[in-house]
Formats: structure tokens, sequence, C-alpha cells
């Protein structure tokens, strides 16, 4: 091997390391942002079988989100202790377990459990991989990385949505939960057969008490904007996402088995678009590419909060555009939220952001079933644009909110 062939070589395992890595922790997001998505599209499903109200199916979503809260808190004590590896295993492991729980739920306080069991784990893990990320790929690579990874809510969206929509359709609502249970388990075995172990923030970790942590974390400025960031952008987005599918099927005319077109259409748009929101967040800058995508945002979440009875191809317009730059919006704030704290807090840190974003995502969806009603005597929502209006105020919110956050690592 001449030394050409072999600089190739050494430079070229690196990168199939980094893509291995990259392609085990998108699969780990698209399972666990399944688990919490697939919820929205059932929505219409839930309320039927379950009987229960906007408000009753509000408080279901958001039972994931406080549970993840808690435990996004909770873990951030010890999170950086431990070998990457080892607690992403194992967090993915009891994430599988509370998935294969809600697949078992035959009744809705049941599943209301099942849901609390699930985010316990599922927020965590969301936390974990932007860590791994922010730990293992450069700065300079980190907005591509991220959007690599985010895309997986896109995959989900274009081949996880709608299979679970059929399968819902044609067989029960138990079905998905029961694929995504399967999927979980291959993946978990795939994650502990290829992924190294992974301790490089454990070099220059200082033992700390607990809450000497949390203190530092809560002490800096920095990390206090990041967090009012990812709180402004939850309520932003999750007082919408949870009723769209409710909204379509009550008030714009959409049969529930037509609802996976939206997130077919949506996810075939954002899979492109979320990635080329993380290369042009590397190129131009991150903060920039966010200012762009969300003051683009607010027309599509005007107009979708707003759509009246229309064709079905006007509200696939309307629905992809929406799902467009909610992701590309998302990617950017991501990123700078991930470089807003050094390595040796940065598990921790990510930890206790997540617990502010599903926090922030549970208020969010409860805030919206308490403002949305049923129309007397109808199935119709009202108030859903007021919803609208709301999005747009904390979307306007966080581009002041970005311009005070700065990048550390």
């Amino acid at each position: 091997m001449d030394s050409s062939s072999s600089m190739a070589h050494q430079t070229s395992a690196p990168a199939l390391r980094e893509s291995w890595l990259l392609f085990i922790l998108a699969a780990i997001q698209f399972t666990h942002i399944m688990d919490f998505v697939i919820m929205m599209p059932l929505g219409p499903q839930l309320m039927r079988v379950f009987q229960i109200s906007p408000r009753e199916f509000g408080f279901l979503v958001s039972a994931y989100t406080f549970s993840a809260a808690v435990s996004g808190v909770l873990s951030a004590f010890f999170i950086d202790r431990f070998d990457r590896k080892s607690a992403l295993l194992g967090l993915y492991l009891g994430f599988t377990l509370g998935t294969f729980a809600c697949a078992l739920a035959p009744t809705f306080s049941f599943l209301l459990i099942a849901r609390v069991l699930a985010g316990a784990f599922g927020g965590v893990l969301g936390a974990l991989v932007l860590a791994i990320i922010g730990d293992s790929i450069p700065e300079e690579r980190r907005g591509a990385a991220t959007g690599k990874v985010m895309a997986a809510f896109s995959i989900a969206s274009i081949g996880g949505i709608p299979v679970g929509l059929y399968l819902a359709s044609h067989a029960s609502w138990h079905a998905p939960f029961y694929l995504l249970t399967a999927l979980s388990v291959l993946v978990l075995l795939l994650a502990w057969r290829m992924l190294p172990p992974m301790r490089q923030h454990l070099l220059h970790h200082v033992p700390q008490h607990p809450a000497q942590v949390l203190g530092t974390i809560f002490s800096r400025v920095n990390c206090l904007w990041a967090f009012t960031l990812m709180v402004t952008l939850s309520l932003a987005g999750f007082t919408v996402v949870p009723f769209l599918s409710p909204y379509m099927v009550a008030n714009v005319g959409f049969a529930e088995a037509e609802l996976s077109y939206i997130y077919l259409f949506g996810g075939l748009a954002t899979v492109v678009t979320s990635q080329l929101a993380g290369r042009l967040s590397d190129r131009y800058g991150k903060r920039k590419v966010f200012m762009w995508a969300a003051l683009l945002s607010i027309l599509p979440i005007l107009a979708v909060t707003h759509l009246p009875r229309v064709p079905h191809w006007q509200a696939f317009v309307v629905t992809t555009f929406f799902f467009i730059f909610f992701g590309a919006r998302f990617v950017p704030a991501m990123s700078l939220i991930t470089s807003s704290v050094e390595p040796r807090l940065r598990g921790s840190f990510m930890s206790v952001n997540s617990s502010v974003q599903q926090l922030a995502s549970g208020l969010a969806a409860f805030l919206s079933g308490l403002i949305i009603t049923n129309v007397p005597g109808s199935a119709e929502l009202r108030h859903f644009g007021t919803v609208g209006l709301i999005a747009t105020v904390f979307t306007l919110v966080s581009m002041w909110v970005v311009t005070r956050l700065k990048q550390v690592s």
C-alpha cells in the first residue's frame, strides 16, 4: 500500500465511524420522536375510543412531556459521570419497555401511566443524543450533524407516521406501538454492537456534588438564555402541533385515514430542508439562519390555524410549509443551544434543557387544550386561531432571545 492510499484509508476510517455514529443516533432519535409524535395523528381515534375531550387528550400528550421534564432534572445529577454509551443503552432499554407498555394499554388510565414511563426515559434520550453530537463532532460540522440527526423527525413523518396511521385504521391504535417496540429492540441491539465507548467528557470531569453542578448551570447567564430560547421555541410550536390532526378532521374535512398524507408530504419536504438548514447554519451562521426560518414560519402558523374547509391539495401545501419551517428553525436553535456550554457540563446541561423543553411542550399542549373547545352539538373545534396567534407571539420572542445567546464551544 503506497503512502497516498494509506493516508486515504486513515482519513476514511474516522469518517466511517462518524457516519455510523450519526446513523445510530438518528435511529434512536427516530424511534423516540416517533413515540412522541404518533400521539398527535392518533388524537381523533383516541378521543373517540376512550370518549375523552380535547382537554383530556391534551393532558395525555402532556403526561409524556411532564414525565420527561422531571427525569431530565434528575438525570442531570449523574449523567456526566458515566460513559455516554452505557447511559444511552440504559435509557433506551427503559424507553423500549415504556413503549411496549403503551402497546399493551387497555384503558385511558393505563395508557396515561405508560406515557409517563416512556417519557421518563425518552425525554432524556433526546438530550443525550445532542450531548454526544456536541462531544464527538467539531463545531464547524456540528450544524450539519445536528441537521442529519434532527431529520429523524422528517423520516418519522415520511415512513413511521403513515405506517402507524395505516395500522391504527386497519387494526387498532395499539398496532403502531407494537411496531415501534420491535424497531426499538433492533436499534438497541445495533447500538450495543456498533457504538464505541464514549468517555471524552470524563477526561476533564471534576467531581462535584450534584447540587453544585446544577448551581453552576443555573448561575450562568448564557445557560439561562439557552433555556429561555427552548421555552419560547416549544411554546411557538407545540401549542399548534398536538391539535393539528384533530382540527384537520373536525374542521377541514379530512378522514382519519387521510391524515397520513399530511405527515408524508411534510416529512418528504423536511428530510431535505432540515439537512439544508444545518448546512446553511454552518456556512452562514446559525443565528442568521434561525432568524430567517423563524420569521418565515409565522405565515404558515397563522394559515394552518385559521384554515377553513378547502380542497385537500391546498391544505397539504399549508401543512407542508408549516412542517418545513418548524424543522428549519429548530435545527440551528438546537445547534446553538448545544454549543452554549463547555463539554464537561454538556450532559447535565442538555438533560436540564431537555426537561425545560419537555415541560414547556407539555404546558403548550395543556394550554391549547384549555383554549380549544368543541362547538356545541358538533365535532368542530373552535379557538384554534387563537392558539396560532399565541404561537406567533412566542416565535417573535424567540427571535429576540436568540440574539442574547453566545456560543462557548
